[in-house]
């Protein structure tokens, strides 16, 4: 099955914050989404978030993550997040 990746208005906003570099990096993996955006494999590190409703996943793109959930066939992202790191790491 073939996926549609959809970006929200906040994903956009944030996705044109960040230099030509990490906007590269960020659309490939989302492309990799396209093809199953529930498996983690190279280049898609994927994992599911727990205790959400809906679902959602989160994508990691060294320290990026996008967060998003499926909807039949439509992948639709909805955060951009870069990773900060916290007291314990």
């Amino acid at each position: 099955m073939f996926y549609t990746v959809l970006v929200s208005k906040r994903f956009q906003q944030k996705f044109h914050q960040f230099t030509n570099k990490i906007q590269n990096q960020i659309r490939n993996a989302l492309n990799e989404l396209q093809e199953d955006p529930y498996t983690s494999r190279p280049k898609c590190d994927v994992k599911e978030l727990k205790d959400r409703h809906p679902k959602k996943h989160r994508l990691r793109i060294g320290d990026y993550r996008v967060i998003y959930f499926v909807e039949k066939n439509n992948v639709k992202s909805i955060d951009l997040i870069k990773r900060e790191l916290g007291m314990g790491d």
